[in-house]
């Protein structure tokens, strides 16, 4: 029973990740450099998520050890650097509120590169079968959080300048319309 619950509350943690990142429907062929600078970071989200939920996925099967969860944590944190090193890669959109971006994006990558600290830190301190399962929460609502982030910034990013011009972006951009929920 508590091995189901695990990894429930790990599928639901990499569902909410999935679900937590918002674009827009509407793509064009428009290649202008903020456009280009939006589907690269829709691109690393469309890929990290990816991954999260492959990871959930993967727990999904049962067999769930210590040496499982560490291979999921090992994965996760793979991907969340994969993730921050493209997003810190980025640099700044050429619009009005450029900076402001980057400043956004920069706090995104930091706050995930302390998401994965804390999942860290819950499976070390884990041993047993109780100890992993005391571990599940940390894990599942730390996750759940990455992603609240990773989708918070999105909409702030999509809403920080008057003249429309990153919003314009994200709707240009074709990999951000594969971000959309429906």
């Amino acid at each position: 029973m508590s091995r189901r619950i695990l990894i429930a509350a790990v599928v639901a943690g990499a569902a909410l990740l999935a679900a937590g990142c918002g674009g827009s429907s509407d793509s064009s062929s428009d290649t202008s450099p903020t456009a280009t600078w939006a589907d690269g970071l829709c691109t690393a989200i469309t890929t990290w998520t990816s991954s999260i939920s492959s990871i959930g996925e993967s727990l999904k099967g049962g067999d769930l050890s210590k040496d499982s969860l560490n291979s999921a944590v090992d994965d996760a944190k793979s991907a969340t650097e994969t993730f921050t090193s493209d997003l810190d890669g980025l640099g700044k959109p050429d619009t009005e509120a450029g900076q402001q971006a980057k400043d956004a994006v920069d706090q995104l990558s930091t706050d995930l590169k302390a998401g994965v600290t804390t999942i860290q830190d819950a499976l070390d301190g884990a041993s047993g079968i109780s100890g992993i399962i005391a571990a599940a929460p940390v894990i599942v609502t730390t996750l759940g959080t990455m992603g609240t982030q990773t989708s918070s910034t999105i909409s702030s990013l999509q809403s920080l300048d008057a003249k429309g011009e990153l919003e314009t972006a994200f709707k240009d951009a074709p990999s951000c319309a594969t971000l959309t929920g429906s």
